[in-house]
């Protein structure tokens, strides 16, 4: 490359805001705060600290930590040392993190307090980690178990001090790897998917475009920084100049108290995310706009329609782990302005056109025998599989070439979603086509069925999958929680749905639960209601 371009990286961004912002509040937590000055102070203490404990370029550095400052701060130090940041799953079980340690090879652990249950059992198992550091919040619980063989944070980061070293704020290669982010692996072992410098600075700068951040953005760290690097908002909200608001556990409450507090103006998150914002108990209606930018699954047209009514402004965006978070947005467009809310709100939830950062979005033909991708007809009712590529896609699958392989047949990613593509362009989620139901023959969008289930007033969350069937092979069954002092029955459901969708479509039942089950970042995890349905059936248990 010519010596007078730059490789791009998200170290970049925070050089930048600290050299022309430095007072200018960065990240609020509780009652403490950070400068952008103090933010690259603390980053270049603890890049020190990584180096004195002999992290070298290309290292693993895991963090098993909440919505925190240090987490925060680990999105630039660990790359600034040229190492790899895998943030990891809160929500794991001992053996799963394990599992994930052993499989990249982590050399340090940094791990808040509140999780020292969850890796005490390890001590002495992983060869590889040569470094527990063990971090406590003010602003969390009090350390329940010690750590074997683990250092304190502080004293961490006291090895800083004998390291003089300059650190170079900038790489010598943007297509080097800047983080591992693990899939759920609901079906399977999580993959570990790479991402690049180049991307995460151009998916951050998607980001900016996309939910409008600028300088006076106060965004609420609602959507964990371990999924997706928090859809790389982490390096976004830094570039912009705006102030990120820490958040150690998504309750309905406390998010509101800070919405107050600060006035925030920006969060993301699951639709199930958007309705615990919604249904807390201190919810009110906005003086001021607040962006919500919402991806995980499609929001329901009616979940849209409450939530203007309130105030918010919804940024519908579509992606997944392999594409840095979000990759395609339903971009506004003025003539929906004169259309019905109701009809307005319809065209909102579809998952758009691809961000500017990003190549275009396909959907192809998906029951063909060799490798050529056929896109179907854009008539808003050919289903096909999407599939991307671009700067915003992941390098592949770390240490797992068979399967970046396969994800990448025909030179684009294969999501595993399935949709259908309108003559305008525009891009709408049928399901994923392990969710797809096929019930004598005719393929079921669970999509549409839920979104069907929850413009029932008395519906709060619904989540409809394929049970057995006799005649049929399967059919669909409906999973309902109903909203607070809200009563409804079944057959008072079933009547709502049959007058909105094909009777083929409509389920026979619906089960009404206190919640459903759930991901970390709020996903409604179907593979659990499944598999209660499916038991009997054996070996025909759907995945």
């Amino acid at each position: 490359m010519e010596t007078w371009i730059t490789e791009l990286t998200p170290l970049s961004f925070l050089h930048r805001s600290a050299t022309v912002l430095p007072d200018k509040p960065a990240v609020v937590h509780g009652t403490s705060s950070w400068t952008f000055h103090e933010l690259f102070d603390a980053v270049e203490r603890r890049a020190r600290a990584l180096r004195a404990a002999g992290v070298r370029p290309g290292d693993r550095v895991a963090y098993l930590m909440p919505n925190v400052p240090e987490m925060l701060a680990a999105h630039f130090a660990v790359p600034l040392v040229e190492a790899v940041l895998v943030a990891v799953n809160t929500r794991l079980a001992t053996d799963e993190v394990r599992w994930i340690l052993e499989h990249c090879s982590a050399t340090v652990l940094v791990v808040d307090a509140e999780y020292a249950p969850t890796v005490a059992p390890l001590a002495g198992l992983l060869p590889h980690l040569r470094t527990v550091v063990v971090a406590t919040d003010p602003h969390g619980p009090e350390p329940t178990v010690d750590v074997p063989d683990s250092v304190w944070l502080d004293d961490f980061l006291a090895g800083a001090d004998g390291d003089t070293a300059p650190l170079q704020w900038a790489i010598a290669d943007e297509r080097a790897t800047i983080a591992i982010n693990y899939t759920s692996g609901t079906t399977g072992r999580p993959k570990g998917v790479m991402y690049t410098h180049r991307g995460a600075y151009l998916n951050s700068l998607g980001q900016i475009q996309t939910s409008a951040h600028d300088a006076d953005s106060v965004y609420l760290w609602t959507l964990p920084m371990f999924h997706c690097n928090g859809w790389c908002t982490a390096w976004a909200l830094v570039a912009a100049g705006g102030t990120q608001v820490c958040l150690r556990e998504v309750r309905g409450g406390p998010i509101w108290q800070l919405i107050d507090r600060h006035g925030v103006t920006h969060l993301n998150g699951a639709p199930t995310v958007v309705t615990t914002i919604m249904n807390a108990e201190q919810a009110h209606q906005l003086d001021r706009s607040l962006v919500v930018t919402t991806a995980g699954a499609p929001p329901s047209p009616t979940t849209i329609l409450q939530m203007e009514t309130m105030g918010f402004t919804i940024v519908h965006v579509y992606g997944l782990t392999e594409t840095y978070g979000p990759y395609s947005v339903c971009q506004w467009k003025d003539e929906w302005q004169d259309l019905t809310p109701e009809e307005r709100a319809r065209m909102q939830s579809r998952q758009g056109v691809a961000m500017v950062v990003a190549d275009r979005v396909r959907i192809v033909e998906t029951n063909r025998s060799d490798d050529e991708l056929v896109d179907v007809p854009a008539d808003g009712t050919t289903m096909g599989e999407i599939v991307m590529r671009g700067n915003t896609v992941m390098k592949g699958y770390y240490d797992d070439p068979d399967s970046t392989a396969a994800a990448f047949t025909g030179g684009w990613f294969h999501s595993g979603d399935l949709g259908v593509q309108h003559p305008d362009g525009y891009v709408e989620l049928r399901d994923r086509a392990k969710d797809v139901i096929v019930s004598g023959g005719e393929n079921i969008s669970t999509v549409e069925v839920e979104q069907a289930v929850l413009s029932h007033p008395a519906v709060l969350e619904a989540a409809v999958i394929g049970v057995p069937d006799e005649k049929w092979g399967e059919r669909p069954k409906a999973f309902v929680v109903l909203r607070p002092e809200q009563q409804a029955g079944a057959d008072d459901i079933l009547a709502h749905v049959r007058g909105r969708i094909a009777r083929y479509k409509s389920p026979r039942e619906v089960e009404l639960l206190a919640e459903l089950p759930k991901t970390s970042t709020g996903k409604i995890q179907k593979f659990e209601l499944r598999e209660k349905e499916w038991a009997s059936e054996g070996s025909r248990i759907r995945g």
